[in-house]
């Protein structure tokens, strides 16, 4: 672990005690804390939707969400007896849709194995689908006032430039010297506050480039600034390259029907509604025959991956045979479906015509 002492104009940077970091931190939170909707309740059903939702999306955009997602199921309750496409449709536009999948499913297992209550437990906790060590510690600290630690993208780069800890954080195993720390510092009072506020000091002042060194209140404790290393610290993970691929979006028209299809488990917005896909003009022969026509391309990103979905419709005879996870919808409802995001914009433009 990279956070032994340095040596800085005949000085010793030293890392700081954990004892010292919790006093001035909670004081500065006391007057600086971001105003959150998940935040002003204990309850850990909304603390666990809130950290589900908060995954690799941005605090703005999860507000209104998640405003709208507790108006909806405002009880983990509510949320087991729900229909999966209702949370699939109030979830569209979120992405990483296995999140809300998996969060039906605990909230499932919730009501039938806990009678209604969540676990108290790390290991209870982290049997339920979809909560792994960052979303347990943050229920078990904010709800329960347990000393659980966390550790985020916020916290993570406070406290490896708190403690100087400069080597790489991605890959298997990178952030277990960051959670050996957390650990430690995690207070035995008021966890909870202690984890929101490392939370809040790694979005609004520990930010990734620039920070505000001279507003933050640990500044006085951190290894990094004391050796010029903020820049430096911590190091940028390795910059994956993105794989360009071209589709084909199939509209299949049967006057104001057209076909869409459920995603299966293992693809790209698994449970999620979308339009046939063919991989090039000759494949489309397997849709039948039919009067064509082009409606336009779009471009959409997914997990590294940049698309260009070009979209032709085909007119096809009526037919009323069902085949498993299709179905033929008129324009007019495609809005009650949920569907994926390329799927959405598609819909819309159909229906603009």
């Amino acid at each position: 672990m990279a956070t032994g002492n340095v040596k800085v104009e005949g000085r010793r940077a030293r890392p700081p005690a954990a004892g010292r970091v919790s006093p001035p931190l909670v004081a500065w939170y006391a007057r600086a804390r971001r105003d959150l909707p998940w935040r002003r309740s204990r309850d850990p059903y909304r603390v666990w939707v809130s950290e589900i939702m908060l995954q690799q999306t941005q605090v703005e955009r999860v507000k209104v969400y998640f405003t709208r997602f507790i108006a909806a199921f405002p009880t983990v309750r509510m949320l087991a007896a729900a229909d999966e496409d209702d949370v699939l449709r109030l979830w569209e536009g979120l992405g990483y849709y296995r999140r809300a999948r998996q969060l039906h499913a605990a909230a499932k297992q919730i009501v039938a194995e806990h009678r209604g209550r969540f676990p108290r437990s790390l290991e209870g906790l982290r049997g339920l689908p979809g909560i792994g060590r960052y979303t347990a510690g943050a229920i078990l600290s904010i709800a329960f006032d347990e000393p659980a630690p966390i550790v985020e993208a916020n916290s993570r780069r406070v406290i490896a430039r708190l403690f100087g800890h400069a080597a790489r954080l991605d890959g298997p195993g990178g952030d277990a010297p960051i959670w050996e720390i957390a650990e430690r510092l995690v207070p035995d009072e008021g966890p909870g506050t202690f984890n929101q506020a490392l939370m809040d000091l790694g979005a609004l002042v520990c930010t990734p480039d620039r920070p505000l060194c001279t507003q933050c209140p640990l500044v006085r404790l951190c290894v990094a600034h004391h050796t010029g290393r903020t820049a430096a610290i911590p190091a940028r993970a390795a910059r994956r390259q993105t794989t360009d691929i071209r589709e084909i979006a199939v509209v299949l028209r049967q006057g104001d029907r057209v076909l869409v299809e459920r995603r299966g488990e293992g693809e790209w917005w698994a449970g999620l509604w979308d339009f046939p896909r063919a991989a090039s003009p000759k494949s489309l022969a397997a849709f039948g025959p039919g009067k064509r026509r082009k409606l336009g391309r779009i471009t959409h990103t997914v997990t590294h991956h940049k698309i260009s979905l070009e979209i032709v419709e085909i007119a096809v005879p009526r037919t009323t045979r069902k085949v498993a996870n299709r179905a033929w919808v008129p324009v007019g409802k495609l809005a009650t479906l949920a569907m994926s995001a390329p799927g959405r914009r598609i819909a819309v433009m159909i229906g603009r015509q």
